[in-house]
């Protein structure tokens, strides 16, 4: 008997570009895409802000040596990194954010953050998904909430991550893998960077490569009429953008980085906090609605003095940059830009002049997008070890970051099982964030 097996959709469809959700072909058609509908809460429509940047700051930054110093508190409490002035009376800020000082005036620190997740895997959970871990469902990120609600805009992925998916919290969770982010691949701060997957592989060019549109088109065809599957819907969806993605000009050119100015890209600085941020203003400009991008490693445990003095003065560069460049373009108003981290640091100096894990209170930063500009929201106690006024949980923060644009945290959405999953649950919109 003749071993012939029909060609699969996988011999029809490699042309190169599969790497627009991380995942090999073959990998993804394993993927279960399971659709999702909604139930209750208001439509989706599109708020204040167009589009969000998310800088994580990976490994629990210190909220006393970065946005809540305590410069009266005993020296064991306050440590060694000193505290300056800003352009709002009254609100100082670590010695190693002078350029942030200068735009203080611009921005909105929460100072009371909390919630009770001393792990790191588990508090970077909270501030990707908006929910406590747990062990029965993955929850989908913000960008793949953001996605799910309304799509791309200008052929460009509607979440973007820079330079790839930091952490598995990141991705899209119970939704379909059609709302995973695209990740660049390489960082923009590489001298040779590309961004994986929008140029043609060897051998294709652009006549070959609109003749294997056709075939897919007819393969598609072929198969949903046998497969009336999520996952084919999926997998089309997947390449349908890809398809948009590596055919327009227009959306290729917004990871053009090289096309910036000398002098802008040394105004955000020549590194990776500088051209990682850079790229995220490229790619809010052009149309990408949620982009996320992390900086550093702050889990510092010992020589903090140290540790600050040399990874925050160039995340100051770059962050000043970011917040004054969108501002003076007009984007700043439609983009929320926010900077977090898993938790905060502990009270107390350790042995080994460091900090440890501290979730009871810490800082996020934002700005824009409809938020309040120069105000400080919540305070933490004189020693900054918890919440003195204002506690901001991680459900009223998404609560009121997805109102912004325009997304009703309240709705639900219907995950495996039908099982009906509230976007937020059990969050308030903090009006008092909200200029």
């Amino acid at each position: 008997m003749s071993s012939f097996k029909a060609p699969n959709r996988r011999g029809f469809l490699q042309v190169g570009y599969c790497g627009l959700l991380g995942l090999g072909l073959d990998e993804f058609f394993r993927m279960e895409a399971r659709g999702v509908d909604s139930v209750g809460g208001r439509p989706s429509k599109e708020g204040k802000a167009k589009s969000i940047i998310h800088i994580f700051l990976p490994g629990g930054m210190a909220h006393q040596d970065s946005f809540d110093p305590k410069p009266l508190a005993p020296i064991e409490y306050r440590g060694e990194v000193g505290s300056i002035k800003t352009k709002v009376e009254g609100t100082f800020l670590s010695e190693f954010l002078p350029k942030t000082a200068q735009i203080a005036d611009k921005i909105t620190i929460c100072r009371s953050m909390t919630h009770g997740e001393a792990a790191h895997e588990r508090g970077t959970h909270n501030m990707f998904t908006g929910y406590r871990p747990n062990p029965s469902i993955v929850f989908p990120s913000f960008g793949s909430i953001l996605s799910h609600e309304f799509g791309p805009r200008n052929n460009l992925p509607p979440y973007v991550c820079i330079p790839s998916m930091p952490t598995n919290f990141a991705g899209s969770g119970y939704l379909s893998s059609a709302y995973a982010p695209f990740s660049l691949g390489s960082d923009p701060a590489n001298p040779g960077f590309t961004v994986q997957d929008l140029s043609l592989p060897g051998g294709v060019d652009t006549k070959r490569f609109t003749t294997r549109k056709t075939m897919l088109g007819a393969v598609n065809d072929h198969f949903a009429k046998k497969e009336k599957s999520d996952g084919v819907l999926a997998m089309d969806t997947f390449y349908e953008r890809a398809y948009s993605l590596i055919s327009s000009d227009k959306a290729r050119e917004a990871f053009n980085i090289k096309a910036e100015p000398e002098a802008i890209r040394n105004q955000y600085g020549r590194n990776e906090a500088g051209q990682r941020m850079l790229m995220a203003r490229r790619l809010v400009g052009a149309g990408v609605r949620f982009v996320s991008l992390t900086y550093g490693g702050w889990d510092m445990h010992s020589s903090i003095k140290g540790g600050m003095g040399g990874q925050l003065p160039v995340f100051d560069q770059a962050f000043a940059a970011l917040i004054s460049d969108l501002d003076s373009r007009g984007l700043l108003d439609s983009t929320i830009v926010m900077v977090s981290s898993e938790f905060g640091r502990t009270p107390k100096i350790n042995a080994t002049a460091g900090r440890d894990h501290w979730p009871k209170v810490f800082s996020v930063v934002l700005a824009g997008g409809g938020i309040k500009r120069g105000a400080i929201y919540g305070s933490s106690d004189p020693t900054a070890t918890e919440p003195e006024d204002d506690p901001l949980s991680v459900e009223d923060l998404s609560m009121t970051v997805y109102n912004q644009l325009g997304i009703d945290g309240d709705k639900r959405l219907v995950a495996p099982g039908n099982r009906p999953i509230d976007i937020v649950r059990g969050g308030v919109v903090l009006k008092d964030l909200l200029a």
